[in-house]
């Protein structure tokens, strides 16, 4: 009687891959040279605090507008009320969120800039995306999903692809998926403007949950 032929192997489930480590030491080298940078000091009325935070292992990266004044004294990214809507959006604890080998966290500009005369955060200093963002996804250049949080991110992030208005840019979510959503702000400013618009709540929220579990399950 023939021998019997051997039974086929079990297929492996592919693993992520994993970021180089000469990836990872040039994105190190980056955060400091970054932590460091004090090119708008001059347009400042404090000191500038460089708030970012990114690691070559990332599965989803935020992309906003600038830190708070909290941010900045804490050194620490939403690290106030508008990070605590922005989790709950998300449907992250803030454990999930602060998890830096998962999470990104990479706004427009990097330090707080300050106040208008009507108490609303000036915009982000334009000479921190000239000086940096380049560099800074060409080091990481296989992020597989964004948040565009705020107009700036998503004029920046969506290449040209965004509408008139953020409001038209958040409402067309799905021609942007599965690489990037685009969001409004989480401030409690935006109050007004997420009851104008229920889809949001409705609609595009739970994807955007179902989108970032599927992001952090791919990461373990």
């Amino acid at each position: 009687m023939g021998q019997r032929n051997p039974m086929p192997p079990r297929s492996k489930k592919a693993s992520p891959k994993q970021p180089s480590l000469k990836q990872s030491r040039d994105l190190a080298k980056l955060l400091g040279e970054i932590k460091a940078c004090c090119i708008c000091a001059d347009a400042l009325d404090h000191e500038p605090r460089p708030v970012v935070r990114l690691k070559a292992s990332v599965k989803l990266c935020i992309v906003g507008q600038t830190p708070g004044l909290r941010v900045h004294e804490s050194g620490i990214p939403f690290n106030d009320l508008s990070g605590e809507r922005l989790r709950d959006w998300m449907g992250v604890t803030r454990e999930e969120f602060y998890d830096e080998s998962k999470i990104g966290i990479v706004p427009m500009g990097f330090c707080f800039p300050g106040y208008t005369d009507k108490g609303a955060d000036k915009p982000p200093r334009p000479e921190c995306a000239k000086a940096w963002r380049a560099k800074f996804f060409d080091t990481v250049p296989k992020i597989p999903f964004y948040l565009a949080v705020g107009g700036y991110a998503q004029v920046y992030h969506l290449k040209g692809r965004a509408k008139r208005t953020l409001t038209e840019t958040v409402q067309t979510w799905r021609d942007y998926t599965p690489r990037v959503i685009p969001l409004p702000h989480p401030s409690w400013r935006n109050n007004g403007w997420i009851k104008k618009n229920p889809w949001f709540e409705t609609e595009l929220l739970p994807y955007l949950k179902r989108r970032v579990r599927r992001a952090l399950r791919s990461a373990d």
